[in-house]
């Protein structure tokens, strides 16, 4: 199943709507995050359809997102160059996830600064092994190749570093595919649990760092790394890069850890 049935629903205009072909792209009760922020930011997308390029967001997983929603648009605030707009998923009457999404159009720059490469670059991704090869949520083998993109032999920490890249060509905008493949990556703080237990995204903020990106091949590299984890939850740091290794996306969240 493509994304884009995933998204047929979404009509920009505020009420119900069901996402019949959502199966795919559950994780346990609810939509994958990416999938849900996206349907968020599509709705969007399709109520203003002047908008200029998105340059941040702030989403708020809320609660389960399934298959029958309400969703609603609004511009918050819109000036010469930057727009505000909340989208919201509602289920059964109540809020699910709640966003804020910051479009500006692009300005002559008055400051130049190129994010800082990665560290120990892991090569093309197709030199690099296959991973979550029949493990891991249902959605990821149906909807994604991921590939290693840390050695196995090297220090790892709290960071979980991989190659991903959509298995069908879905003809998504380069902001939306950024938006879907953004939370790809379980949390860092996987790697340094004492026990296995249930994790769950709270939130999600980014910056777009290009939104016109067009990676070689739809690869990304992907990190999250565990920041601080403590008391149940972990501050994560969530980075993507193109296949040449320029740094698309940048963002937090906070992650709950139980177990």
């Amino acid at each position: 199943m493509t994304i884009a049935s995933l998204l047929e629903p979404i009509t920009g205009k505020p009420g119900p709507a069901q996402l019949i072909q959502a199966d795919d792209w559950m994780q346990g009760r609810t939509l994958y995050g990416g999938a849900s922020a996206l349907v968020a930011f599509t709705m969007a997308q399709r109520a203003f359809t002047d908008l200029p390029p998105l340059r941040a967001a702030q989403v708020g997983f809320v609660a389960p997102v399934g298959k029958d929603i309400e969703l609603n648009a609004e511009i918050v605030r819109q000036g010469r160059n930057v727009t505000q707009v909340r989208s919201e998923i509602l289920s059964e009457g109540k809020v699910a996830l709640t966003a804020f999404w910051l479009f500006a159009a692009e300005r002559e720059a008055n400051a130049s600064r190129q994010a800082t490469p990665p560290q120990e670059w892991s090569g093309h991704p197709q030199d690099a092994a296959q991973a979550m090869k029949g493990q891991g949520p249902a959605f990821i083998q149906k909807n994604f190749d991921v590939r290693h993109g840390q050695a196995k032999d090297t220090e790892r920490g709290a960071t979980i570093r991989r190659w991903a890249r959509l298995t069908e060509d879905h003809e998504l905008d380069p902001v939306s595919k950024l938006v879907l493949m953004g939370d790809v990556n379980p949390p860092g703080a996987m790697r340094i649990m004492q026990r296995m237990g249930p994790i769950s995204s709270i939130n999600w903020s980014f910056n777009v760092l290009d939104p016109h990106t067009r990676s070689e091949g739809g690869w990304y590299l992907a990190e999250n790394a565990s920041q601080h984890a403590d008391a149940g939850y972990s501050s994560e740091r969530l980075r993507m890069w193109d296949s040449e290794g320029h740094q698309v996306l940048d963002g937090i969240q906070c992650v709950a850890v139980f177990g």
